[in-house]
């Protein structure tokens, strides 16, 4: 009762508080989302299903920000290719909603769960990245949107640590004990826990970049470094994965001396929790005899995958009926195929733990082709910043949406879905803020420019005044360094009101 009171209390503010600065109570909304799914959240308030605490404070903020933007003189500047992307992005989830819903005959669910689960959540958990994007306009705001939304994997990295201690999980059933815990305590399935703390830990590696001294780098390292225990306790073993994908990837773009101390950290994890290698090897070294030890090579398939290679030619085949277009939303429910998959082999699957065959199977190809470029433009992107040495702002803001990008991606070959979801919050506010650090960048680069050439220009009129015979001077003056290679901080924001 008091924690609910205290939650009311701060929404109660920060509803308030919206009307004064938008942006934020914006990053308190965003921060909110570590306990968004908590059992103890309320679901409704006066018996409206949907409208929770957490839905309440974000129409408010959402309306303070469509009010207050004109005032700031804010204009929505992301380019003209990405507005594209963005909106074949909501075209795909329109189709597959509208195309669900004219065939729902065989589905559990009522229309009003629908609407909200399969629509209006769907574009909903993207909005607070795209008013991060318009909202950050300066330093401190950037710096104000990227601590609340590593803010988010920082408080479900405490509560996994809370929740699963080492007395009980240090030698014990890893996988059953987090399954339990984690959903009943937290309201997050482990799976999805350890995918969303995948990346979570190298973006806050990333973010290091901004602070400054040698003790304050240290305690972000430590932060991260508390997550990446967080999630070695979630026993997901697709996160597992997901996170060594993504540090080699991270460390080969631009940490390659960071190489050397990644398997430090795995035997750090492995000395103080003996169960992660148990859980990661799960499946791995079991008798040649074994029923899904095929090929006599002691390897259970079964067991290293939780039955998903069992499934997944069933799903395949259902894509192969239809391969364009594909089935409409929650396919592999409408179209029979989780019903058939426990009838006959036993296997409780309501979607296929793929995300590439699950926009496949309701979206087909063309489903497929007009959602993922939308991640791999701003994936490519976000690397750029990332090797962008000229500021630490670039290193940070495409570090942090690099890395979680690339672990929804390496995710999704074992988990996941590309229907934005509430783990997603996190995700797409990385992604507002690179895309804005991107814009401003391209502004700082031509603020750079035409200040070297006036100061070369000036220069010039002076030599001439002088009476100096012939302009040898310095094509970059140390003054007003060009930006392709000197810092471009004095200019980043340089236009921000």
């Amino acid at each position: 009762m008091i924690r609910l009171s205290l939650l009311f209390l701060v929404i109660a503010f920060l509803a308030v508080y919206a009307w004064k600065d938008w942006y934020r109570s914006l990053c308190g909304l965003i921060l909110l989302v570590a306990v968004g799914e908590h059992p103890d959240m309320p679901k409704s308030l006066l018996g409206v299903p949907g409208l929770n605490p957490w839905n309440l404070l974000f129409l408010v903020v959402l309306l303070a920000w469509l009010f207050q933007r004109r005032r700031e003189g804010l204009r929505w500047d992301l380019s003209a290719g990405l507005n594209l992307l963005l909106l074949f992005y909501l075209g795909v989830m329109i189709a597959s909603f509208a195309r669900m819903m004219a065939d729902r005959d065989a589905l559990p669910y009522d229309a009003g769960y629908l609407v909200r689960e399969r629509m209006i959540n769907v574009v909903k958990w993207t909005i607070p990245g795209l008013m991060l994007y318009d909202g950050a306009r300066s330093r401190q705001r950037f710096v104000l949107g990227l601590a609340s939304l590593l803010g988010i994997y920082l408080l479900l990295g405490v509560q996994v640590i809370k929740w699963m201690p080492l007395s009980e999980i240090a030698s014990g059933d890893l996988a059953g004990r987090s399954l339990k815990i984690l959903l009943n305590e937290i309201g997050y399935h482990r799976v999805n826990l350890s995918a969303m703390l995948a990346g979570a830990s190298w973006a806050i590696f990333s973010a290091r970049e901004l602070a400054p001294g040698r003790l304050r780098r240290a305690l972000v390292v430590l932060l991260g470094a508390t997550v990446l225990f967080a999630q070695a306790l979630t026993g997901g073993r697709m996160g597992y994965a997901a996170w060594a994908a993504v540090g080699l990837s991270l460390c080969l773009l631009r940490w390659r001396g960071y190489l050397l101390l990644a398997p430090v950290a795995v035997a750090l994890v492995v000395l103080l929790v003996p169960s992660v290698t148990e859980r990661a090897l799960e499946g791995i070294g079991v008798d040649s005899g074994s029923t899904y030890d095929a090929d006599g090579d002691g390897v259970d398939e079964y067991a290293v995958t939780a039955g998903r290679t069992l499934i997944w030619p069933y799903v395949v085949a259902k894509i192969d009926e239809a391969p364009v277009f594909g089935h409409g939303g929650l396919a592999m429910q409408r179209t029979g195929l989780s019903t058939f998959l426990y009838r006959e082999l036993g296997e409780a699957f309501g979607h296929p733990h793929n995300a590439y065959l699950e926009m496949l199977l309701d979206n087909g190809w063309v489903g497929l082709l007009l959602v993922l470029p939308f991640y791999l433009v701003v994936l490519a992107r976000s690397v750029t910043l990332f090797l962008d040495s000229r500021s630490p702002v670039f290193v940070a803001a495409g570090g942090a949406a690099a890395a979680l990008l690339l672990a929804l991606l390496f995710a999704s070959l074992g988990s996941q879905t590309f229907y934005p979801r509430e783990g997603a919050v996190g995700m797409w506010c990385a992604i507002g803020l690179a895309l804005r650090v991107w814009q401003e960048r391209r502004g700082a680069q031509a603020e750079a420019l035409a200040e070297a050439r006036v100061e070369r220009e000036r220069r010039a009129a002076a030599a001439l005044r002088e009476g100096v015979r012939g302009l040898w001077l310095p094509t970059a003056p140390r003054a007003v360094p060009l930006p392709g290679s000197a810092s471009l901080d004095p200019w980043l924001w340089a236009r921000a009101r």
